[in-house]
């Protein structure tokens, strides 16, 4: 027989499923008796779970203890910095109100000094109507009262002449200083080269020509003679002359008035002092 026909007649693999159910309870019959015994080691281990439950509960507890401490020291804080923020801000508001009670100081002092001032303005009269017709009244209690508001001085009259004196005297006293004070003069220095005709020019003659010009902020100075060429000697002499009253064309004008002695006039230096 060989083995597929021997298998073909086994019927055992059909019936696994209900060996596999025999060997199962043959098994839990065995597993009967010692279920008992192992009861102790099953709430051992429930006691055991119960123990680690209660150690987490406390952890939690503990964990949520902490956790409520650092939030009540948070509001601790938050409370100290409100509260300094009060007292700023009611530091501030007894500043405000005493610049307010400062300024209704002032005003009613204000006040007072207005309420003090005499009234000059008085009620315009009432005019009746009779019968829708006009009541006309004599005209000299308004011109009365018209005079006595002339009289009364709106404006201070006297302040404004006091003010105008005081102006006045003012500018006296600021002309007086102005015209004690001391006037510059405007000066310069001249170099004059007076050349004369040939070589027998009479040079002392010359200079004393031209030293007779005089005129008022004119100042001669000192003088030399200057060789030229070919023996001719030219006259170099300095003054000092006032810009508003003496010039140069005026200086040259004059000068070369000697014909006989002066050929031209040249200004050699101009300096101002």
């Amino acid at each position: 027989m060989s083995a597929v026909d021997f298998l073909a007649q086994e019927k055992v693999w059909f019936d696994k499923p209900r060996y596999d159910e025999a060997e199962r309870r043959f098994y839990e019959h065995m597993n009967g008796s010692s279920q008992p015994a192992q009861k102790p080691k099953n709430v051992g281990a429930n006691t055991i779970l119960q123990d680690i439950a209660r150690a987490r509960e406390n952890i939690q507890k503990s964990l949520a203890g902490s956790t409520t401490s650092g939030g009540s020291t948070a509001d601790q804080g938050e409370l100290v910095s409100r509260i300094k923020s009060l007292e700023l801000e009611n530091q501030s508001l007894h500043k405000v109100v005493d610049d307010l009670r400062a300024a209704l100081s002032k005003l009613e002092c204000r006040v007072s000094v207005l309420e003090k001032s005499p009234a000059a303005v008085t009620p315009a009269p009432s005019v009746p109507y009779t019968n829708g017709t006009t009541v006309q009244k004599s005209s000299a209690p308004i011109k009365e009262e018209e005079d006595d508001d002339d009289d009364i001085d709106l404006f201070g009259s006297d302040e404004d002449e006091e003010a105008e004196k005081l102006k006045e005297q003012r500018l006296k006293e600021y002309a007086e200083k102005k015209a004690k004070k001391p006037v510059i003069i405007a000066k310069s220095s001249i170099l004059l080269d007076v050349k004369p005709w040939d070589d027998e020019t009479d040079m002392a003659k010359l200079e004393e020509c031209v030293r007779s010009v005089q005129a008022d902020g004119l100042l001669w100075g000192t003088s030399k003679l200057v060789p030229v060429g070919y023996g001719i000697k030219k006259l170099q002499i300095a003054c000092v002359v006032e810009d508003d009253k003496v010039g140069t064309d005026m200086l040259e004008e004059e000068i070369t008035k000697f014909e006989d002695y002066v050929q031209s006039v040249d200004i050699a230096a101009f300096n101002k002092i």
